[in-house]
């Protein structure tokens, strides 16, 4: 089985039924096997937009073959109602593959781990809810780790935590 986990985001829209609606699509063909606690996050990258709804959630498949899963996670945001926009722009769901187990992938289209992973508190709060002890395979820290590390360099509190996803 491989493990993979997965961050999710929303901020147009119901933003809490985004979430919850991927999180059905997503258990279609994946084996969800623990989900986050849903944070009220600032936008990252473009500022001017309305907040997020963040959240994470570990997964298991019999395979889980990269290109095919990014396919997949792809085809999900679509059906959601995802439309193409400005990177980092507003989006009604975002769906990002943060693992798969311990892989390093380095495409043009697909990085894994997650590239960014490290420098979203908006990402690592929700991971720490449920794989705290998770090993980075390229910085070979904890998530635990990474998320503190991340809230005392930038002196900034965690994410408000809204519900449960």
């Amino acid at each position: 089985m491989a493990g993979i986990a997965l961050g999710l985001g929303s901020n147009l829209g119901n933003r809490l039924k985004n979430l919850r609606d991927a999180v059905i699509c997503l258990d279609k063909i994946l084996n969800i096997k623990a989900k986050s606690f849903v944070y009220e996050t600032e936008p990252w990258g473009v500022l001017d937009q309305p907040k997020f709804l963040n959240a994470c959630v570990l997964c298991e498949a019999e395979s889980a073959e990269p290109v095919e899963l990014l396919k997949a996670v792809k085809a999900i945001e679509l059906e959601l109602g995802r439309e193409a926009n400005i990177r980092w722009g507003a989006r009604k769901i975002d769906i990002d593959i943060l693992f798969i187990d311990d892989l390093i992938i380095n495409l043009e289209n697909l990085k894994i781990p997650h590239e960014n992973l490290h420098n979203r508190g908006f990402v690592l709060v929700p991971l720490c809810d449920i794989a705290p002890d998770w090993v980075h395979p390229v910085m070979n820290k904890s998530i635990i780790e990474l998320k503190l590390e991340l809230l005392n360099l930038n002196q900034t509190s965690q994410p408000l935590k809204i519900t449960q996803l």
